[in-house]
């Protein structure tokens, strides 16, 4: 069995006995080996982004959308409905998650594993924001049962950038 006080004392004396050999010129002294450098290789983030999948061209057509429906449903009436639902509410929120889903898109490319972060997001932004769209233009329910589907959709994305 190591007796771990005594080797720590034999190495001790061993490396006092060195550095003493060493100061007379026994033997060569240690040089000062050069600091390591580092080599940074500054790489402009669109191509580290370009690496990371298709995720931020998607989210430029995705804002691009988001403004565009945004607009439309600023200057339009919407049709009333039978169970009288506030179809402008309906599309603001539609709207609204599709922007901020739009921006959690953007950095996806920073994920881990960014191809199933993107394609939850871009699963939950077309099932949910756009059957509130169609829902808010139309008044038309039949696609509604997929709404909670894509909201299912986006929160399994941001559970898939933690991962």
């Amino acid at each position: 069995m190591v007796n771990w006080t005594d080797m720590l004392m034999i190495n001790t004396a061993t490396e006092a006995s060195m550095n003493l050999l060493r100061n007379i010129g026994v033997f060569k002294s240690k040089s000062a080996a050069a600091p390591p450098t580092t080599i940074i290789m500054k790489t402009p983030l669109w191509q580290l982004a370009q690496e990371a999948g298709p995720f931020v061209r998607l989210a430029g057509l995705s804002g691009a959308a988001a403004v565009v429906l945004g607009a439309m449903g600023a200057h339009r009436t919407f049709p009333e409905t039978d169970a009288k639902e506030d179809l402008k509410k309906i599309f603001d929120t539609a709207n609204r998650f599709h922007f901020l889903h739009t921006l959690a898109l953007v950095t996806v490319p920073l994920c881990r594993r960014p191809y199933i972060a993107g394609a939850f997001f871009i699963a939950g932004i077309t099932l949910f924001s756009g059957t509130c769209y169609y829902h808010a233009f139309t008044g038309d329910r039949s696609f509604r049962r997929l709404t909670p589907i894509g909201g299912s959709c986006l929160i399994l994305g941001w559970i898939a950038m933690v991962l």
